[in-house]
């Protein structure tokens, strides 16, 4: 099971703690998943506006990549010989972060650079999840498996392990153009946000919530989104100067951010109800 899966789980927040930020003004566009699909993940967003995610399969239950195209074209895409897919980064130069399950149950990380497939796999780790993508081909993801997972970046030919401090799984979720890395480490059940940058953490945990924060995006300014988690539900945020914005879409179950441009554009899914979402790209002051 990939991060994001682990986001659809316990990505969750109460309604009480979207009071204990000040509340972003924000303009969304709204998408809807194609005939027989619907969205099961809503991941990051490339500068030209390409956004990335995960749909389900309504007849079969499948999990798999999607990519919507900044005219709003949404294309399908399961990994080869995969069970499931998901798609997390877009960099906008036709390279996207993937990560797909196979028939033993084994993750794997992949690009797809303009339709071209390619696995990647930390040396010698039992599963390996890929999640972020930068503008110059570094890559953030995952690697471990029985209960102990460590992040790591791929840049310049280089693998350099991320490990949370005390943190008992590390997943980082995206990186920028200077290798900062955002994301979230775990120890039981609460969550610590994280950004690393030159080898060093800095916690970053929204204000009183029951079982943490996970950060999802990190542009080149360093505007940071992310999610609140606490009980069933999860509300996205803007973290920017030391300073959190909650994401709401009006009349919403709840909203959920998946990643930000450099462009500031935020891309995500709102729940209208507590069965039925649509996606969105939203520009947030």
């Amino acid at each position: 099971m990939g991060p994001r899966h682990f986001l659809a789980i316990i990505l969750l927040v109460s309604v009480s703690s979207a009071l204990h930020a000040e509340q972003a003004s924000c303009t969304f566009d709204t998408f809807t998943a194609p005939s027989k699909y619907t969205i099961n993940a809503v991941q990051g967003i490339g500068d030209d506006g390409t956004v990335v995610g995960q749909l389900q399969d309504i007849a079969t239950q499948a999990l798999v990549g999607f990519v919507r195209s900044p005219s709003g074209v949404i294309t399908v895409y399961s990994a080869p010989k995969s069970t499931m897919t998901g798609l997390y980064g877009d960099n906008s130069t036709g390279t996207n972060a993937g990560s797909y399950q196979d028939s033993s149950t084994k993750m794997h990380g992949f690009t797809l650079t303009n339709g071209t497939f390619a696995p990647v796999n930390y040396p010698k780790a039992a599963n390996t999840w890929l999640f972020g993508v930068n503008h110059v081909g570094a890559l953030a993801g995952s690697y471990g498996g029985g209960g102990s997972v460590k992040g790591f970046l791929y840049s310049n030919g280089q693998y350099t392990s991320i490990a949370y401090p005390d943190g008992q799984v590390t997943y980082p979720m995206a990186v920028n153009d200077k290798n900062a890395v955002v994301g979230s480490s775990a120890s039981g059940w609460v969550n610590n946000g994280f950004l690393w940058e030159n080898g060093k953490f800095t916690t970053i945990n929204f204000p009183k919530s029951r079982f943490g924060t996970i950060l999802t995006g990190i542009n080149n300014s360093g505007l940071i989104v992310g999610n609140r988690i606490s009980a069933d539900k999860s509300w996205g945020f803007i973290y920017e100067n030391e300073a959190f914005k909650s994401i709401v879409y009006p009349g919403s179950f709840y909203t959920v951010a998946g990643g930000i441009n450099n462009n500031d554009v935020i891309s995500g899914q709102i729940f209208l109800n507590s069965s039925e979402s649509i996606g969105y790209t939203a520009t947030c002051k």
